[in-house]
């Protein structure tokens, strides 16, 4: 084997290193997230109201740079409706956790239908049938929460998500694995 294939071999092992790393990673927030799902529930609201915010801002400064270009007003239109929905979700965490419940219960679907047509893509590969149940189990996850919302909304986010992380990073951790195994056969 050559020097530069060689060199090629140990790059691609250790970023599937990392992979497999921060997939461990990923489960482990999973599971904090199922142990303390209020916890995890409101430290969700409060990062989308601060997200809002800073999304709100960088449409001001959006709008303010490119006035000369039209569309002014509605970048800074929708930069306030932005930092108006941040700043009531963070006022609000409680109501912000009850519409963010419904908002996963739609994220969740969408990713359930990514993840199926991912797993479809990449169905020959070795691992990818954990894709499928990666899938399954988020579009499982979205039902769940539609028919418990809104009276449990103060434990469904950080249960589902935490489900969701885990079932996410173990699918992420057979397929680094199964990539690994096939880099190290090919090397030999």
């Amino acid at each position: 084997m050559s020097t530069a294939s060689t060199s090629l071999v140990t790059a691609e092992k250790k970023i599937l290193g990392w992979s497999i790393v921060l997939s461990v990673l990923l489960v482990f927030a999973g599971i904090l997230a199922i142990v303390l799902p209020p916890i995890a529930g409101l430290g969700v609201t409060i990062l989308v109201g601060w997200l809002l915010i800073f999304g709100g801002v960088a449409h001001l400064v959006y709008g303010w740079q490119t006035r000369e270009k039209g569309g002014m007003i509605w970048e800074l239109l929708l930069g306030l409706l932005y930092i108006a929905a941040g700043v009531y979700v963070l006022w609000n965490p409680i109501l912000g956790l009850v519409s963010l419940t419904l908002g996963l219960a739609a994220y969740l679907v969408v990713e359930a239908i990514l993840e199926f047509i991912l797993a479809v893509r990449l169905r020959p590969a070795p691992g990818s049938g954990w894709l499928f149940v990666d899938a399954i189990i988020t579009l499982i996850l979205a039902v769940i929460i539609w028919r418990t919302w809104p009276l449990s909304a103060a434990w469904v986010i950080g249960t589902l998500v935490g489900i969701s992380m885990i079932f996410s990073g173990m699918a992420r951790l057979m397929l680094s694995i199964a990539a690994r195994k096939l880099i190290e056969k090919q090397a030999t």
